[in-house]
């Protein structure tokens, strides 16, 4: 199996957009997100099954799983988050897993949200990479992508591990509170240690 980094972050702090520059470098990027949203696009693995748990009112027009529904859904009903996520967590595993093995590039950067809280995905991983940010500043990007209010967004705050608990348990940590040319600075400097890791064998 190839060197694995495990990159994670609050949300809004910058996985994306640090992921895409380790593409850029030429690593192999296996991001859960992405594979749950192929699972639940129109046409998706997933999508009968949302629909025989859920409903029809889970499915918008275009045969996708209807996010916003869903998410409102599965912070008012713990009942319906763990339905959800005996879905889609076992084939959200399975694929990344078989992405990994099927890598090509030097290294792997496998982009897991919940890294932090999920002992399963940190075994899987050789180092932890932390993409860390201001809380303000993270409130700010999301609520400029997403158009969400700012309760709700802090309801998804309160509902991940705490900056302080993410930042201990990392191995590596990348400061998005600036430029993105100073985040793409860092990995840059990342992307080198990680090649010598991965020719050294880590």
């Amino acid at each position: 199996m190839p060197l694995v980094i495990g990159l994670t972050g609050g949300i809004g702090s910058g996985k994306s957009a640090a992921a895409d520059e380790f593409a850029r470098l030429g690593a192999t990027v296996v991001d859960t997100d992405a594979i749950a949203h192929e699972l639940t696009c129109p046409g998706g693995t997933a999508i009968s099954d949302v629909r025989r748990l859920f409903g029809d009112a889970y499915v918008d027009e275009s045969g996708a799983m209807d996010r916003r529904k869903m998410r409102e859904l599965v912070f008012a009903d713990p009942v319906a988050k763990q339905r959800l996520e005996a879905l889609l967590h076992p084939l959200i595993r399975e694929e990344s897993q078989r992405r990994i093995a099927a890598a090509t590039g030097p290294y792997v950067v496998h982009v897991v949200p919940l890294l932090i809280e999920s002992p399963d995905y940190r075994r899987r991983v050789d180092r932890v990479l932390v993409i860390d940010c201001p809380d303000e500043l993270r409130l700010e990007r999301v609520r400029a992508r997403s158009g969400l209010a700012e309760n709700e967004v802090r309801r998804i705050f309160a509902a991940q591990v705490t900056p302080a608990k993410r930042r201990a348990a990392a191995d590596d940590l990348v400061d998005n509170g600036g430029s993105l040319e100073e985040l793409h600075a860092q990995v840059r400097e990342l992307h080198r240690r990680y090649l010598e890791l991965a020719a050294a064998g880590r």
